[in-house]
């Protein structure tokens, strides 16, 4: 985006808009960041806007990244602190501005405006209900598919073998709605963490090794680890689940040529994600998980981490919803940047007090 084709559209866009400078001070903000703080664009530009995000996102880091690397970049389920002291949970969208020597333009998402504007996004709290409702059906439709499989299969053993390619339709098409209903019940039915003291190394070369064989086998692997990396704290099978969905999100995107995933680990001692009770966790251990596939789709970029969101045809949009789940009850982060021939998850993990169980 050009300055001039930012300026056009500067005060028609219906969601809170900041214009950011190269040195990370708010230059301009639109109408709707007015009406959304209840500020006026002068008490905006002059105060830091990395204050009003309550979840604690490193802003200055997010800001670095899209003009280091010339591209859009999607933070998910941030809270913002609107007018009146509220905090609303929002995404965020930073694109770099052509011509605009270093300027950024940082769009502010509230969840509750996304399903008005078009954009696919359902309330967090429809979603909840959505999963509870898909949950409810689960348990209904099972039993009547396993009568229906068994029919067909009865059903097949009298009919000449041309004729078989209809009943082995029905049976293959009935464990594929059972496998989805099973990836639901999984999804409702998540236990908290156990958590302790992990490896990260150790929980990516076993989520590697099983992608190698399976789903990944096409696949090119690519490590970059930092050796001296402490302990994490959490539960091990769960961040397992964790790094086997994001890896399977990458394959799929490559499709059947294939491609290269890089596995990247590294310490970031700024990153720090603000609690609802205004304190910090340090969240230090930064795992990134890169493929050269075509990026997400611009339509669902600001959606992926929802439930039943997914670019691919018969996906069922829960993997990376599961991803964003378990890493909000273990208290870390995720965040993705993505464009053609790239796309980042990075999950930001805090690190273990000691080597035994932590509560």
């Amino acid at each position: 985006m050009t300055l001039p084709e930012a300026a056009a559209i500067w005060s028609t866009l219906p969601v809170p808009t900041f214009l950011i400078g190269a040195d990370d001070r708010t230059v301009a903000a639109n109408p709707a960041a007015e009406a959304f703080f209840n500020l006026s664009e002068r008490a905006l530009c002059r105060t830091p806007l990395s204050g009003r995000l309550a979840a604690g996102v490193d802003l200055a880091n997010v800001l670095a990244r899209v003009r280091a690397n010339r591209s859009d970049l999607f933070v998910n389920d941030v809270g913002v602190i609107a007018s009146g002291g509220r905090q609303v949970r929002c995404s965020l969208m930073a694109a770099p501005v052509d011509g605009g020597d270093g300027a950024v333009m940082l769009l502010v998402q509230p969840a509750d405006n996304a399903e008005r504007l078009g954009l696919g996004r359902q309330p967090r709290a429809a979603a909840r209900s959505a999963v509870g409702m898909a949950e409810m059906l689960a348990h209904e439709i099972k039993n009547p598919l396993a009568g229906i499989a068994g029919a067909a299969q009865l059903l097949s053993m009298s009919l000449r073998a041309e004729d078989r390619e209809l009943t082995d339709l029905i049976v293959a098409e009935t464990r594929r709605i059972v496998k989805l209903l099973d990836q639901v019940d999984q999804f409702g039915k998540l236990r908290p963490p156990e958590r302790r003291a992990v490896n990260i190394h150790n929980l990516l070369d076993r989520a590697r090794r099983s992608a190698e064989l399976g789903f990944a086998a096409h696949m090119h692997f690519v490590e970059d680890y930092d050796p001296s990396l402490p302990l994490s704290c959490g539960d091990a099978d769960q961040l397992l689940q964790v790094f086997l969905n994001i890896l399977k999100n990458a394959a799929q995107a490559a499709g059947k040529d294939g491609g290269t995933i890089r596995l990247r680990t590294f310490y970031d001692v700024a990153l720090r994600l603000r609690r609802p009770d205004g304190t910090e966790q340090p969240l230090p251990l930064q795992v990134e998980i890169a493929d050269d596939g075509p990026g997400i789709p611009e339509a669902i970029a600001g959606q992926i981490f929802e439930p039943f969101v997914s670019g691919r045809e018969n996906g069922t949009g829960l993997g990376l919803a599961l991803v964003s789940r378990i890493l909000a009850d273990h208290g870390a982060w995720i965040s993705v940047e993505s464009a053609p021939g790239r796309t980042v998850f990075r999950v930001s993990l805090p690190a273990a007090q000691t080597t035994d169980e932590v509560p």
